[in-house]
């Protein structure tokens, strides 16, 4: 068991990613948390850009003791551009590892990432823009109102700070206009 889920898990799966020199992100709810209002999960979210050394390298690090991963799914994970989860076994708390796509957004997404405080430490983190733009494409993709929630949660939160120019663009871009016509209103910021 780690010694704080999930802030043990955060630590552990972060310093793996930089002793393997894995340029990385939070995302999903703990970015979303961390720019607007906070929500429960059972699962944590990372972008990951690795090369195939630094895959396995990283496989490699992760106790199969205490960790479940399988290996060809991240292998096969890291191909196709997709994610692979690693369970912790003890607690059942499960990261999604998701690969950086190849596409202009991703590649700026991870880019733009700063460095934020989550779970008592200082790691990067999607902005709260483009955390705001994952979320409409996972409610696009029919994932759940969660989603749309989340986008309205950092909209009451930090609506005022938020780079609007930005999130237009690329909404715009991704096809997600609507859905964030639909936030806007629901959250005014």
């Amino acid at each position: 068991m780690m010694d704080d889920e999930p802030g043990g898990l955060l630590r552990m799966i972060v310093t793996a990613l930089e002793t393997a020199a894995i340029p990385h992100m939070v995302v999903g709810s703990f970015a979303s948390t961390a720019h607007g209002e906070p929500r429960t999960t059972r699962d944590l979210d990372l972008v990951i850009d690795p090369r195939p050394d630094q895959l396995n390298e990283l496989l490699g690090a992760l106790d199969a003791e205490q960790f479940y991963v399988d290996p060809d799914v991240a292998r096969d994970a890291l191909r196709r551009r997709s994610m692979f989860n690693v369970i912790e076994i003890a607690t059942g708390w499960k990261l999604d590892l998701v690969i950086r796509k190849a596409r202009p957004f991703s590649i700026e997404e991870m880019q733009r990432r700063t460095i934020t405080r989550i779970l008592g430490m200082n790691v990067p983190t999607a902005t709260a823009e483009d955390t705001i733009i994952a979320k409409l494409e996972w409610a696009k993709l029919g994932a759940s109102d969660r989603q749309l929630e989340d986008v309205m949660g950092i909209l009451r939160v930090r609506g005022a700070d938020l780079d609007f120019d930005y999130i237009e663009r690329w909404v715009t871009d991704l096809g997600l206009a609507e859905l964030w016509r639909r936030a806007r209103a629901a959250a005014p910021a």
